[in-house]
């Protein structure tokens, strides 16, 4: 109980000293770009109903689950066959080399000629960037695979889909969570700037309007609703992580125990 306490202390502390100084440094300000926060918080329930929740939220959540689910699909295929076989590595690596180097904004405009402007760009978008850090993270853990354990695991007879799944995926697990980890944080960023352009719904294209409306303690309340989200996001992976590597992290708490 008492390492529960301690640890809800150093999640909460630096979050609760940060808003209370934006309240005292705000409280005073006349600047239109810069509202108070208690005006920003007031206006929270009045721009975020549960008719903008439904209309603007939750389009841009199911987009961001999508494209995130997309990249991690093909992410973690590629990296598993990349890593596995050396050759293939060394034919796709100056080429993934290339790819990761350009930035997924840049590719907004590219996408929509392909993809045009509807739901299919923004999840091409979200998918685009995120795949980059799973698939050379997989890449990373599929070729750290302890070669005492395949070799173990072969003269047992455990092979193909059964060595795959119990072996290399399961060794190499925790690099692709590092590489899910990445890509959730990016997904978030990209799921914003692919709704600034010629979108008519979404988070991104909300807030947007607000600041070109000048509502902007109506804008400051989406970027609040942004981190919230990003929060939430976060804790909910982390829990996932918690549950899938359980067996990872136990073996980390012994070996910290032990030594």
């Amino acid at each position: 109980m008492k390492n529960l306490a301690l640890r809800l202390f150093f999640v909460l502390a630096l979050p609760l000293i940060l808003v209370i100084a934006w309240w005292f440094a705000s409280d005073s300000s006349t600047d239109v770009y810069w509202p108070p926060l208690h005006t920003i918080l007031t206006t929270f329930p009045d721009v975020w109903t549960g008719e903008r929740l439904s209309d603007d939220v939750l389009p841009s959540l199911l987009r961001l689950l999508a494209g995130y689910t997309a990249a991690a699909v093909v992410g973690v295929a590629l990296g598993t066959v990349i890593g596995s076989y050396r050759r293939v590595r060394a034919v796709c690596e100056p080429v993934l080399e290339f790819l990761r180097a350009v930035p997924p904004p840049v590719l907004v405009p590219v996408i929509m000629l392909f993809a045009g402007i509807g739901d299919t760009m923004k999840i091409a978008v979200i998918a685009s960037g995120c795949v980059w850090p799973i698939l050379l993270n997989t890449v990373e853990g599929v070729r750290a695979v302890d070669s005492v354990m395949s070799e173990t695991a072969r003269s047992y007879g455990i092979t193909g889909s059964a060595r795959l799944r119990h072996v290399v995926l399961r060794s190499a697990s925790p690099q692709i969570f590092a590489g899910l980890r990445q890509a959730l944080s990016i997904g978030i960023i990209l799921m914003v700037i692919s709704e600034m352009f010629a979108a008519s719904n979404g988070l991104g294209f909300t807030i947007v309007q607000f600041q070109r409306n000048f509502a902007i303690p109506d804008m400051w309340t989406g970027i609040l609703l942004l981190g919230l989200l990003g929060f939430v996001l976060s804790v909910l992976f982390r829990l996932v992580e918690r549950q899938v590597l359980g067996w990872y992290h136990g073996l980390r708490d012994t070996s910290r125990r032990s030594s």
